[in-house]
Order: C-alpha cells, then sequence, then structure tokens
C-alpha cells in the first residue's frame, strides 16, 4: 500500500522533503489476528517508482509471533540489496516476507529461481508472494526453507488467476554470523579455516565420479558473449563429460560435468564468469558463476533466455569468490527447482555446488554472489 507522511520542508539542497511537504512511501505492512497494525517498512530500493519516495534512511522492521518468532519485512527490488535483506539477516532475523512484483528474468534472475537462491545462500525462510500479470512476465511465488520449497510458476496459457501456497517449515532459531551453520540430510553447508573438502581441477567428483578423473576436456576457446546486460566469459562445453575453467579477470569459475545417457539432444551449453557492476536498470557489483543451456546451436546464442531443456547434468560448480554473500540455484526445464545435492563454503571464500540425478534439463545452474560493498564504486 502507499504511505504518506508529512515531512520537514528545508531550503538545503540535501533536503530529501518533496517540495509538496510530504514523502510518498511504497509500504508493506503486517497486521495482527486482532486487527493491529505491528509493522509498516517503506520499501528503500525503488525500481522506476515515479509516484513513491525513497525513505531518507533504510529501515530494518521487524515483529513478533507467538507461533514463529521473528519476522523480518522487505519488498521487490530490496532482496538484491545490503539494505534492508542482509542487515535484517546480520541481525540474527531468519524469517522474511516479500511481497513482490517481480518480472521473470532469465538466466539468472528468475522470480522463483532468486527466491530460492537467497534462501539457501543466506539460509533463511522466504515467504515470497509476486503479483500475477502475464503481460509484464510477472509470475511465481513460494515458501522456502534453507531445507525445501513450495512454490508455483505460472505456465504460458495458464489461467490468470491466484493460488494460495500452503506449507508446514521449522521455525528456524535466530542465527548470528560466524555461528555454526544448521544442516539437513542432502544438504551440507559448512564455514571453517579449511577447504579440505572442497573439489580442485583434478580432483573434483572423483570420489563418486572416478571415471571423469581422466577426461579433462581440451583446452576451450574463451568468448564474451552478453547475459542480462552483462559481458561474460564464456567458454563452451564440449563432449558429454569434462572439466572446464572460466576466467572474468581474476575471478575464475570452474565445472566439472557428465551428461547423462539420452536421445539425440543437440543442445548446447556453455561455463559463463562475470565480475564487474551491473548497470541496466539497476546498480550493484557481482560475481557469478552460471553454467547455462545456450539458446540455439552459436555460441552467440548463449546468455540468451531459455526455458525448456532436455539434458540432464551431474555436475560440480565452483568458485572463489570475493564475498561471502552468494546465492546457489538451479533450474530446470520448465522453470522447475532443484535442490542442490551438495553446497559448501569456506572461510576464504571459495563456493562448491554439487548436484546429480536431475528430475529434467537443465537450464541454469548459477552461484550469484553479490559485492555489496563495492555497490558505491
Amino acid at each position: 500500500m502507499g504511505d504518506l507522511q508529512p515531512c520537514p520542508l528545508k531550503t538545503s539542497p540535501s533536503s530529501t522533503c518533496p517540495s509538496d511537504g510530504r514523502w510518498q512511501f511504497n509500504t508493506n505492512v503486517a497486521f495482527r489476528s486482532d486487527g493491529q497494525l505491528v509493522a509498516r517498512f517503506h520499501k528503500y530500493n525503488l525500481y522506476f517508482e515515479e509516484a513513491f519516495d525513497t525513505p531518507p534512511q533504510p529501515e530494518i522492521v521487524t515483529f513478533d509471533t507467538p507461533f514463529a518468532g521473528r519476522f523480518g519485512l522487505l519488498t521487490c527490488f530490496d532482496i538484491l540489496f545490503y539494505q534492508p535483506t542482509v542487515a535484517l539477516v546480520e541481525r540474527g532475523v531468519r524469517q522474511l516476507i516479500f511481497p513482490t512484483a517481480w518480472m521473470n528474468q532469465l538466466p539468472l534472475l528468475d522470480t522463483i529461481q532468486f527466491q530460492r537462491a537467497l534462501s539457501l545462500g543466506a539460509n533463511i525462510t522466504l515467504l515470497a508472494a509476486n503479483i500475477r500479470n502475464d503481460q509484464l512476465i510477472m509470475t511465481g511465488s513460494g515458501i522456502y526453507t534453507p531445507f525445501s520449497a513450495t512454490y508455483h510458476h505460472a505456465q504460458k496459457g495458464d489461467p490468470e488467476e491466484g493460488r494460495l501456497l500452503v506449507a508446514r517449515v521449522p521455525v528456524l532459531e535466530p542465527l548470528w554470523v560466524g555461528q555454526s551453520v544448521a544442516t539437513e540430510e542432502g544438504v551440507v553447508r559448512a564455514e571453517s579455516n579449511t577447504d579440505s573438502g572442497y573439489c580442485h581441477q583434478e580432483s573434483c567428483f572423483d570420489s563418486s565420479h572416478p571415471e571423469t578423473a581422466s577426461a579433462v576436456s581440451p583446452s576451450s576457446v574463451t568468448f564474451v558473449s552478453s547475459m542480462m546486460y552483462d559481458s561474460f566469459s564464456f567458454v563452451l562445453i564440449n563432449g558429454t563429460e569434462g572439466k572446464l575453467n572460466v576466467c572474468d579477470g581474476t575471478f575464475c569459475c570452474h565445472l566439472q560435468y557428465q551428461q547423462l545417457p539420452q536421445g539425440g539432444s543437440k543442445e548446447l551449453y556453455a561455463l559463463g564468469a562475470f565480475a564487474g557492476t551491473h548497470t541496466v536498470n539497476g546498480r550493484y557489483a557481482l560475481q557469478v558463476c552460471a553454467f547455462v543451456r545456450c539458446a540455439g546451436s552459436e555460441a552467440s546464442s548463449c546468455g540468451q533466455e531459455v526455458e525448456e531443456a532436455e539434458t540432464k547434468m551431474d555436475f560440480l560448480l565452483e568458485g572463489k569468490f570475493g564475498t561471502r554473500y552468494v546465492y546457489p540455484s538451479v533450474l530446470a526445464s520448465q522453470l522447475v527447482l532443484e535442490q542442490p545435492e551438495h553446497l559448501e563454503k569456506t572461510a576464504d571464500g571459495r563456493v562448491t555446488m554439487k548436484h546429480s540425478n536431475m528430475t529434467g534439463g537443465l537450464v541454469t545452474a548459477v552461484l550469484y554472489g553479490r559485492m555489496y560493498h563495492l555497490d558505491n564504486e
């Protein structure tokens, strides 16, 4: 909803108060079961919202419940920024409420893809409610915990109507920075000063896939292609199994993959790396490793939007990041989320995501690193 608040008119150039003496904020509200207003959050990171003002200061807004502890509030574009999202998490808030009007942005920022990625990367529960607007390609909501995902992503031709999602989820206790991370069978998360659990170029996958140990791909030619308006460095996947590296400057990504036996699919895949500041429709600094299906049979099609794929892959994707804020996701054909089989982080910034036994063809596997500290440079 909108919130209109009077503000002090000042003559100084630095004043954020509009000339009519009132702010208009894009506002997220929470009500108690007896109707009492318990929280009001003003969106801080606006996205082409001429009717609304940016609050003079970012807000950290939470409310407590008798049934599941503390919840924090954020809205839409806020999810990509330190304020308020990471600021909430670093204060120990592990359950976030996220109303949004988000356009599906494949191959890296589809709605459910990044909702899931934030939940996994920040080790939180996210309640995400997206508006449904097919003309603006807005669809996709979910209830995500570090261990589960209940979601709905409408497809073209589906009736344009609402869908109620219900899930029973664990109450996550406050988790402070440096505390050991919760684990559940199937997903391993670690923060330590060693990288003994990490795959390196000669050892990735060797324990469970010994047949790939000697299958080192020949050196591939690096090429540049645009993905979501950023210039990614890519190398093409060549053959049914192998190991690849690609670097963008000093930031490098490593992939080990094995294509599962199947019909005569000739789909093209590539491994991409990007380190820099995204500047189109928002400004934010990134380090990204992405294993993507290309839209066509030419290298120039790598990085374009794809929703379907037939090729199933066992893979290990790894990067050494200059940030501890890395958000992992695996998106399968027809916009289906897959739970990574194994996730690992170490204190030196190395992040590994391993996955196998896919239920559908691989569209995208991403390690999406946010370099919040470089956003203003």
